[in-house]
């Protein structure tokens, strides 16, 4: 099973990404968690650009997403939404329909104590706008982020280890729960 995972920043010493990578070494046997990196070579969009084909990075943003079995987003809140780089992303992938019922993981993380709660709530939105399938238990909000990593990025508190774990287990739930309906429908 892959999980794609995609940072709403663009910064090198990111928290949002410093996490997904901690999520990645806490996968059960038979899950992979990988990171999206083209989030800062996607062009501005702009419906008239969304043509047939479609620009490289667009393109290979939308293979990895048909491949991914799930979607686990960890998004950060700038001006009390979320960064203009992860919303031009979601753009891009309105019109085709990777999303469409799709498992996504939603998490924010801020240094503040909300955080990243704003942001949280306008990814959820957008989600359920592109119709991705937002499983009960994917869901994750985690405040002053900085306190519960170190340097290297490794998580320093177990109860944040425990919550990215369940995280990670409820989408493998879901994931496997559609495979086993679309099996029995066929």
């Amino acid at each position: 099973m892959t999980i794609l995972a995609i940072s709403g920043s663009l910064r090198a010493a990111s928290t949002n990404t410093s996490l997904l990578r901690a999520a990645a070494r806490l996968t059960p046997a038979g899950v992979t968690i990988s990171l999206y990196d083209g989030l800062d070579d996607l062009p501005h969009f702009s419906p008239e650009r969304d043509v047939d084909p479609a620009p490289e990075s667009v393109s290979a943003l939308r293979a990895q997403l048909r491949q991914a079995d799930a979607v686990m987003i960890c998004t950060p809140e700038y001006i009390h939404g979320m960064p203009g780089v992860l919303k031009n992303m979601l753009d891009w992938l309105a019109s085709s329909g990777e999303f469409v019922y799709k498992p996504v993981s939603v998490i924010s993380a801020g240094p503040s104590a909300s955080g990243g709660s704003r942001a949280h709530a306008l990814l959820l939105h957008t989600m359920d706008v592109l119709t991705a399938h937002l499983p009960e238990g994917t869901s994750l909000i985690v405040p002053s982020v900085k306190t519960r990593l170190n340097a290297a990025g490794e998580i320093t508190d177990p109860v944040l280890a425990q919550e990215l774990q369940a995280v990670i287990a409820s989408l493998v739930n879901a994931v496997q729960r559609s495979s086993a309906k679309f099996e029995s429908d066929q």
